[in-house]
C-alpha cells in the first residue's frame, strides 16, 4: 500500500500557491476535457464498454474532485474577497456540468442497458450498487423531462448554488463584522481567565486596547455562560440572534430573510418539475426515512417523550433564577448563565473545572490511542507538508498491518475568515484508478479557542466530544475498502445514517476507561479525579430533554417549511408554530435564528436536519454493543469497522447496521443516555 500512499501524497492540494486567478479558465478547460473523454467512450462503435465506461467516470469524478477541493475548502476556512469572486463563478459552472450530466441521455441508457442485460447478475455487487443509485440519480436529475423542462431545472440549480452561497457569505460577514470593544475588565465579571484571555488577545490583534469579543463561538459561548453582566449578555445574545437579518447592530447589511424565501421557492419548483409534492418528498428519496410524515411522527414521538421533562426543567430553573439568582424574569440571555449556575450547585462541576484536564495533544493523543485498541489504526504526523494556516497539521492513518488507509488535515481553531461550527470534507476520495489504489484524504475543521499566548491549550469537554464526533465522519471517509468513489467513504450512504459513526464516536467522551487514554492534567498528567468523575457523570444528563426538544424544534421547522405549501413567505409563523408545540424556551420576536440557519440553506441538511436525530438512534443502539461487551472490546471495534466503515455506501444503510448489530435499532438506548427513559 506504500506506493499508494505516496501516489495520494503527490496529489495532495497546493494551497500556498494556489493561483486563484486562473482557477475558473483551468476549470472550464478540465470540464471540457470531461465532456470530452466521456462523448468519447459514448459515441463508441458498438457502444460504450461497462468497464471502460465507468473508468472514465470515475477518472472524471476524481480530476474534478481533486481540482475544486481545495478552492471550496480556502474558500470556507481562509476566506477573501478574490476568492469569492471566483468561487462565485465557478461554483455555477459546476452546478451546470453536474445538472448537464444528470440529464445525459446517452449516459442514463448505457446504464439502463447495463441493468437489464443478462449478464448484469454476475457483475460484482459494489458496481450493481452504484448501477442503481446512478439510475435513481438521473431520474432525481431530470433525465426524463422535455427538454424546455431541462432548461428551467438546470437555471434552478445554478440559482440555488448561488443562493446557497451568498446566504453563507452573509452569516460569516454579520458574524465577522460585530465586535464588543472594552477598555477594561469592569464588566467582565464571572468570566473564565481562559476566555478573558482571549478577548484581551482579540484586542492586541486588533491593535486595541482592553479586550474585544466577539460573535465567533469560542468568545460568544462563554461570555452568555458566565458574564455576570446582564446587560452585556442581553446585547450579545441579540447581536447573535439577529445575524444576517434585518435588526440587530447589521441593520440589514446582510439580510437573509429574501434569499430564504427564494431559496424555498426555487427547491419546492425543483421538486414539482420533477413530479414530487414538495421539496421534502424529493429529499427523502435518498433517504432511509419512507416519507415526510413518517419523520414528523417519529419527531413528534420524540417531543411527546421529552417535553413533559424539559417542561419541568424549565419550571425548575426559573425558580432557582428568581429563588437564589434574584431574576424575577429569566430571560433568553439569561439562560445558559441561570443553568451554569444551577449545574454548579447542584453537581459542584462546570466546564471550566474540566478543562485543565483537556490539554489539546494529550486528547489527540488518547484519540488515537482509542481507535488502535478499537480498531487497530496507527496514527502519525506527517512533517513538510503545505497546508492553509501554520496552526493546521496533517497525519497519516495506518491499519494494523502497516498499510496506509489514508490521511487527514486537523484545523482545530477559531480565526479571521473562518466560517463557524466543526465539519468533515473530502479532499481526495478512495479510486482503483488504472494501476494502484488511491487512498483518501479528509478535513477535519473545528472552531475552538486559539491559543493564547504561552499558556496551554485546553480543551472544554463539550469541544472533545465535537472533536470525536468529527473524527467519526473521518474514519467514514479514511477507512473504506470500496473502490468506486459513488460509494466509497460516505458517498452513497442514506443521509439520515451519514452521522451514524460520527454520533457512535462521542460515547467513548464518557467512559472511564477511555476518558483516561484522552484527558490528564496539563501541569501533572494526572487522571480526572474520581469524584470530579462521578460529578461529571451526574451532570451529563443536566437539561437533556431541554437540548433535546431545541434540536426537535429544528428538525420539525425544517422539514415543515420544505413540506408544506406556500412556506416561503410564512417561514416566521411555521417555526412559531412549531416553538409552540415542542419548544420550552420561547425567545423574543427580534430572534431570526433562521437566518444563521447554515446547515440547511447553505449545508446538505435540507429536509434533513432530522437525520442527527434519526441517526443518533441507530449510534446509541450501536454503542449499546459496547456496553455489553467492554467498552474499548476490540471484537465490537472491528465489528462496527467491517461492516459499517469499511463498507462505505456499497450496501443499503439500515442493512449494514443489522449486519453489525444483529437487528434493526431501537429507541431505548437512546432514551437511557438521555436520561428520559420511562
Amino acid at each position: 500500500m506504500q506506493a499508494s500512499a505516496q501516489h495520494t501524497i503527490n496529489l495532495l492540494p497546493h494551497f500556498s500557491t494556489l493561483n486563484v486567478e486562473r482557477v475558473p479558465s483551468q476549470l472550464h478547460e478540465l470540464l471540457d476535457s470531461n465532456q470530452a473523454e466521456l462523448d468519447a467512450v459514448l459515441m463508441a462503435e458498438g457502444g460504450p464498454e461497462w468497464d471502460e465506461l465507468l473508468s472514465v467516470l470515475e477518472n472524471n469524478s476524481d480530476r474534478l474532485a481533486r481540482f475544486w477541493s481545495p478552492v471550496q475548502h480556502l474558500h470556507h476556512v481562509a476566506d477573501s474577497e478574490q476568492l469569492r469572486a471566483v468561487y462565485s463563478e465557478c461554483i455555477e459552472t459546476i452546478s451546470a456540468y453536474h445538472t448537464e450530466l444528470s440529464q445525459n441521455e446517452a449516459l442514463c441508457a448505457a446504464f439502463k442497458t447495463v441493468r437489464a442485460a443478462t449478464e448484469f447478475e454476475t457483475i460484482d455487487h459494489v458496481s450493481k450498487r452504484v448501477i442503481d443509485l446512478e439510475l435513481r440519480d438521473f431520474k432525481l436529475g431530470g433525465v426524463d423531462l422535455p427538454p424546455e423542462d431541462k432548461i428551467e431545472l438546470k437555471e434552478i440549480r445554478r440559482t440555488l448554488a448561488r443562493l446557497a452561497q451568498q446566504f453563507e457569505e452573509n452569516v460569516l460577514d454579520a458574524t465577522q463584522k460585530y465586535r464588543k470593544h472594552l477598555t477594561s475588565d469592569s464588566r467582565l465579571a464571572g468570566l473564565p481567565e481562559s476566555a478573558l484571555a482571549l478577548a484581551r488577545q482579540t484586542a492586541q490583534n486588533q491593535e486595541l486596547e482592553g479586550y474585544v469579543l466577539t460573535l465567533d463561538f469560542p468568545s460568544y459561548l462563554p461570555a452568555l455562560t458566565f458574564l455576570d453582566d446582564r446587560e452585556l449578555r442581553r446585547e450579545l445574545y441579540e447581536a447573535f440572534v439577529t445575524r444576517a437579518s434585518a435588526g440587530g447592530p447589521s441593520g440589514g447589511e446582510f439580510d437573509n430573510t429574501q434569499i430564504i424565501e427564494s431559496i424555498l421557492e426555487q427547491r419546492q419548483a425543483l421538486a414539482r418539475l420533477l413530479g414530487f409534492e414538495s421539496y421534502a418528498d424529493y429529499s427523502l428519496a435518498t433517504k432511509i426515512a419512507e416519507s415526510p410524515a413518517a419523520v414528523i411522527e417519529f419527531l413528534r414521538e420524540l417531543a411527546m417523550r421529552s417535553k413533559p421533562t424539559a417542561k419541568r426543567e424549565f419550571d425548575e430553573l426559573t425558580r432557582f433564577a428568581r429563588e437564589e439568582l434574584g431574576l424575577e424574569n429569566m430571560a433568553p440571555w439569561d439562560v445558559a448563565w441561570c443553568s451554569e449556575h444551577l449545574r454548579v450547585q447542584r453537581y459542584a462541576v462546570s466546564q471550566e473545572d474540566l478543562k485543565p484536564y483537556f490539554p489539546v495533544e494529550r486528547v489527540l493523543a488518547g484519540l488515537f490511542e482509542l481507535v488502535k485498541r478499537l480498531f487497530g489504526l496507527s496514527i502519525k504526523r506527517c512533517e513538510g507538508i503545505d497546508v492553509w494556516d501554520g496552526a493546521v497539521e496533517f497525519f497519516e492513518v495506518d491499519d494494523q498491518y502497516g498499510e496506509t488507509r489514508g490521511f487527514f488535515y486537523l484545523d482545530l481553531y477559531a480565526r479571521t475568515g473562518k466560517r463557524g461550527g466543526a465539519w468533515m470534507d473530502e479532499c481526495i476520495c478512495r479510486w482503483q484508478g488504472s494501476d494502484q489504489i488511491q487512498v483518501p484524504v479528509a478535513y477535519l475543521t473545528c472552531n475552538f479557542t486559539p491559543p493564547v499566548a504561552e499558556k496551554p491549550n485546553l480543551l472544554t469537554h463539550e469541544e472533545v466530544q465535537t472533536l470525536f464526533h468529527e473524527f467519526g465522519h473521518g474514519l467514514h471517509h479514511i477507512l473504506t475498502k470500496i473502490n468506486r468513489i459513488a460509494v466509497a467513504g460516505i458517498n452513497g450512504v442514506a443521509w439520515d445514517a451519514v452521522e451514524l459513526p460520527s454520533q457512535l464516536m462521542e460515547n467513548w467522551c464518557w467512559e472511564r476507561e477511555a476518558l483516561d487514554l484522552f484527558s490528564g492534567h496539563f501541569a501533572t498528567g494526572e487522571p480526572i479525579p474520581e469524584a470530579l468523575f462521578e460529578k461529571m457523570l451526574a451532570a451529563k444528563n443536566f437539561h437533556c430533554a431541554m437540548q433535546m426538544v431545541r434540536q426537535l424544534e429544528f428538525a420539525l421547522f425544517d422539514l415543515r417549511i420544505h413540506h408544506e405549501a406556500e412556506t416561503a413567505t410564512a417561514v416566521q409563523e411555521v417555526l412559531d408554530e412549531v416553538r409552540s408545540e415542542v419548544a420550552v424556551v420561547i425567545p423574543p420576536q427580534y430572534n431570526k435564528f433562521q437566518n444563521s440557519f447554515s446547515h440547511i440553506f447553505a449545508g446538505g441538511y435540507a429536509a434533513g436536519y432530522y437525520s442527527y436525530k434519526w441517526a443518533e438512534v441507530m449510534s446509541a443502539d450501536a454503542f449499546s454493543m459496547f456496553e455489553e461487551k467492554g467498552v474499548l472490546d476490540r471484537g465490537a471495534g472491528e465489528g462496527f469497522m467491517t461492516h459499517v466503515l469499511e463498507k462505505g455506501g456499497s450496501e443499503d444503510a439500515m442493512a449494514l447496521f443489522e449486519a453489525f448489530r444483529g437487528r434493526r435499532p431501537q429507541v431505548d438506548a437512546l432514551l437511557r443516555h438521555s436520561g428520559l427513559s420511562r
